[in-house]
């Protein structure tokens, strides 16, 4: 191992300082990206995110995949270079870029030794991948076929094949309805200039979340930021997504060669800036988040046996994301587990959380916080979401005491405003779900 690789593991696997304060510094460019800038020189790292609205949800009509396929494409082939040569040049200065993808975003990451040469070069590589995708010809029918054949592929797993079915039968029409990964027939339809166009459209520099973490100034974080935003499309900046509606009651069984039952239960849940999401993430770690001390799992696993694990979270997104159940059981036990689990959470919203099961879930989650934030990398992760979902500048400062202000008839109103038991919907998955 050369000794600039030897350093860089080092550096990678010591933690941040503890901080009493997050200092988040946030400006436009002046192309219209947003910046969220955290300086820290403790390690001569810096993390660089920019997120765009490419997610799924943003798929046009009939041409389910091609965001994903874009997004894949950025960095295999870029401004003169080829996806050989990109990784070659990161390779050589220890630079490490990766990439964030679901129905909300679609972003690109760099993390870099802060050090003139590595730095500069690390970041003449991002502007390429960010500014000037060339999306090859053979290199898009190689992405094709790999995506379709890992659709195909997935298509045999229960787990996958529920959160599709889940997801579509929780949003209907809503752009949430669309798979991540696509549809294989739309996808094998796709030629470079639909590539082209979503990319002009989504991947602007009015739609740019620009978030920096790490050892540099502030004048250099407003120069990164400008360069980066500088040879962007000049789209304009696109709409929020339409508001889901709740989903209708259904039931739906669908026959697979599984050895077990997957089973999942939702409903249309939070956005992430409802005004509810306190209430609903401290009482959800309660009702199924907090592992072994949830009661979905201590009703569904410890006293009935029914499965080795049941769970609950809410996923919020742009707009109301979902609120999901789920477990895995054996076939002739599915309805039993599933009642069991139904009844939890509709004993759950009409009752609350108890004082003890409160008072725990609070010290569990505030006592875990600084875990949360204790690495460059998790502060930017939570930049990227401030930025892009429009949180205040505050956020991280204010979690506990906002965790710690939840009460019981919090909890219970916040339930009770997001989910009816009377109306969930239903997945289950296996050999014996289309009885």
């Amino acid at each position: 191992m050369s000794i600039k690789r030897f350093v860089w593991a080092v550096l990678l696997s010591l933690p941040l300082s503890a901080q009493a304060a997050i200092t988040i510094q946030n400006w436009q460019t002046p192309q219209g990206a947003r910046v969220y800038f955290v300086e820290s020189h403790e390690l001569p790292i810096l993390d660089i995110s920019v997120d765009f609205p490419g997610g799924s949800a943003r798929d046009p009509a009939g041409k389910s995949g091609l965001a994903q396929l874009t997004h894949g494409l950025l960095d295999q082939g870029a401004g003169g270079l080829s996806d050989t040569e990109i990784a070659h040049r990161l390779a050589d200065v220890g630079a490490v870029m990766g990439g964030a993808f679901d129905r909300d975003r679609a972003g690109v990451t760099l993390r870099t030794l802060s050090s003139a040469a590595e730095k500069t070069a690390a970041l003449d590589l991002l502007v390429r991948v960010l500014q000037k995708p060339a999306f090859p010809q053979a290199v898009i029918k190689r992405e094709k076929q790999r995506l379709i054949s890992s659709i195909r592929e997935a298509e045999a797993d229960p787990g996958t094949v529920a959160g599709k079915a889940f997801y579509r039968a929780l949003y209907g029409t809503h752009p949430y309805a669309h798979d991540e990964s696509g549809d294989p027939a739309a996808i094998g339809k796709f030629g470079r200039a639909d590539l082209q166009a979503f990319y002009r459209t989504h991947y602007s520099a009015s739609n740019a979340v620009i978030a920096l973490m790490g050892d540099i100034s502030r004048a250099e974080a407003e120069a990164i930021a400008v360069r980066l935003a500088a040879g962007l499309p000049t789209a304009a900046r696109l709409a929020e997504l339409p508001q889901a509606v709740p989903a209708p009651v259904s039931d739906a069984r669908i026959a697979h060669a599984s050895t077990q039952s997957h089973v999942l239960v939702g409903a249309v849940g939070m956005a992430r800036t409802d005004p509810d999401f306190f209430p609903l993430f401290v009482g959800n770690y309660v009702l199924g988040g907090g592992g072994f001390d949830s009661r979905l799992m201590k009703e569904v696993r410890d006293k009935r046996g029914y499965a080795y694990s049941a769970y609950s979270y809410f996923i919020p997104m742009q707009v109301a994301g979902p609120f999901q159940l789920g477990l895995q059981t054996k076939l002739e036990q599915t309805d039993d587990a599933l009642k069991v689990a139904r009844d939890t959470v509709r004993l759950f919203i009409a009752e609350g959380p108890s004082e003890a099961e409160l008072t725990q879930a609070k010290s569990n989650l505030t006592g875990g916080f600084p875990l949360r934030i204790d690495s460059n990398r998790k502060i930017l992760d939570y930049l990227s979401v401030i930025g892009f979902y429009n949180l205040p500048l505050d956020y991280l400062d204010t979690w506990v005491s906002k965790v710690n202000a939840v009460d019981v008839a919090a909890v219970k109103q916040a339930f009770a405003r997001r989910l009816d038991a009377d109306k969930l919907v239903t997945v289950v998955v296996g050999a014996e779900g289309a009885r």
